[in-house]
């Protein structure tokens, strides 16, 4: 585990879909697919389970895959909370 293995580089570019879904944060929920967010959301879940499964663990992978199901979970949270805004007017 170490800069001249895939298990170092995979994890450290995956973190740009975390820094982009941050980013997403800011935008109008009204411009936000729900079909993005929930596959990220399960894909991050999965992978965080993988990570703990393999052998050795890669606490790297868990970790960045966590946060792109948290921060696709909030997104999932938004779109939902602005539907249903919608709804009730």
């Amino acid at each position: 585990m170490g800069p001249q293995t895939i298990f170092f580089w995979a994890p450290i570019f995956k973190w740009g879909l975390v820094f982009a879904g941050l980013a997403d944060l800011k935008r109008d929920p009204s411009t936000i697919s729900t079909s993005t967010p929930l596959s990220l959301a399960i894909t991050g879940l999965i992978w965080s389970r993988y990570s703990m499964v393999i052998t050795p663990k890669n606490y790297l992978l868990f970790s960045v895959n966590m946060f792109v199901a948290i921060i696709q979970s909030i997104q999932l949270y938004r779109v939902f909370k602005y539907n249903q805004t919608m709804k009730a007017k």
